[in-house]
């Protein structure tokens, strides 16, 4: 009876992860936010097409210096000052692009801000899940809390285009960035609020090594089969999604769809998204698998890839684009997190997750200078050659020790 008491669930834990989802959702708005509107981002900015992609891939480009220090952070001081830190600067920097909305240079300042704040953020899903969740239900957490990312993404993909006012030739963006500025000043402040760091008692027993370091835990994951291929999935996967987000209205333009049409192409991926992170990963959890959960997942979206490079019409975009969403991002993304959370057990949570994210931001950049370089489509026919690559890579990794051993 001793044993059992050790260990309680408490109700609160979904109290920490809804504000944790969030401040997730409000920095992947501030993310995307031009990536629908790059047509009108230009004119308005007077700025080329790179240019407006730079605005996005300032997030990329940042997270690969402040991972590492954000993972560190995280592990040290908790993901009350970890993820704290990063909603404080989500809500100021997020408010500096809403007021100086019409400076591309005050806006490229506040996206280096708001790039800032992304890993602190994102890095933690893991280690809040872990703090607060017994082992069966943290790939459904995870794909709650990743399932936020979706959420934003969304809401910029789907609400932006129709957010902008057009007068005569020209635009305004001010009132669009205002208005997610202050849903960032207000979810931060929700977060600093609400998160706890810990629930009085532990949600259930771990292993009872001791964790490491940071500084070890890279280490130990560098050391690990499992986990070098975990990041080699991601490497492909996430910079996939990354590049395909960022460059979404310059695909839909050569295929000939509006402004519109393009939001909802767009849109459309991260609703699958959702709708796959909801019902996916409480089968993983149920059954007590990851990899074949994987597998399936990256080979069932590689059809909506193809869609998505030899599709025409607006019909067939929009069919491609949910079921590359459902099986790229609402299966394969959250378990694959908390399958490297686990296989790199018992490095940091937070570590695991962070060096996963910095191989898709690698990636990511990689593939929308290519894409700019070699054309749209032309280098979505790589993305395909890549997604046989990683349906290969996924059958090779073995299940997750930690989930096995775990009492049923």
């Amino acid at each position: 009876m001793a044993q059992e008491a050790e260990y309680r669930i408490y109700g609160y834990r979904w109290i920490v992860l809804l504000v944790y989802f969030i401040i997730t959702t409000i920095i992947q708005m501030q993310w995307l936010t031009f990536a629908p509107i790059a047509r009108e981002a230009r004119i308005v900015y007077d700025a080329s097409a790179l240019q407006i992609d730079i605005l996005s891939m300032i997030f990329m480009a940042v997270f690969l210096i402040v991972c590492i220090p954000a993972s560190y952070v995280i592990d040290t001081f908790g993901i009350r000052i970890g993820v704290g830190i990063g909603a404080a600067l989500a809500g100021i920097f997020g408010m500096m692009k809403g007021i100086f909305a019409s400076s591309y240079t005050m806006v490229v300042i506040a996206q280096i801000g708001l790039a800032v704040a992304q890993p602190f953020i994102i890095n933690a899903v893991t280690k809040v899940v872990v703090h607060w969740f017994p082992i069966n239900e943290r790939a459904t957490a995870v794909g709650l809390g990743t399932l936020a990312q979706f959420l934003g993404i969304i809401i910029v993909m789907i609400a932006t285009p129709f957010m902008i006012i057009k007068t005569g030739d020209t635009y305004d963006l001010s009132g669009m960035l205002l208005t997610y500025g202050i849903i960032s000043a207000i979810g931060a402040l929700a977060l600093i609020i609400f998160l706890k760091e810990y629930p009085p008692t532990p949600p259930g027993a771990e292993r009872e090594e001791e964790r490491f370091l940071t500084f070890d835990g890279i280490k130990h994951i560098f050391k690990h089969r499992d986990m070098i291929l975990t990041i080699g999935l991601f490497f492909i996967g996430l910079g996939i999604f990354n590049a395909l987000s960022t460059c979404i209205d310059q695909i839909c333009e050569i295929k000939g769809l509006t402004i519109e049409q393009t939001g909802l192409v767009g849109g459309m991926m991260l609703i699958a998204g959702i709708i796959g992170a909801v019902v996916v990963p409480p089968f993983s959890d149920k059954f007590r698998k990851r990899k074949i959960f994987l597998v399936a997942a990256l080979t069932l979206m590689t059809p909506g890839l193809i869609g998505m490079t030899i599709a025409d019409g607006y019909a067939p975009m929009l069919v491609s684009s949910f079921v590359l969403g459902f099986f790229l991002l609402g299966a394969g993304a959250p378990i694959g997190f908390q399958y490297g959370a686990e296989v790199s057990y018992p490095a940091p949570e937070s570590l695991s997750q962070g060096i996963i994210l910095f191989a898709g931001q690698v990636s990511g950049i990689l593939f929308i200078l290519g894409m700019n370089k070699l054309g749209m489509i032309p280098f979505m026919v790589v993305f395909i050659v890549l997604a046989v690559i990683n349906i290969i890579i996924a059958s090779l990794l073995r299940e997750s020790p930690l989930i096995l051993d775990d009492p049923k």
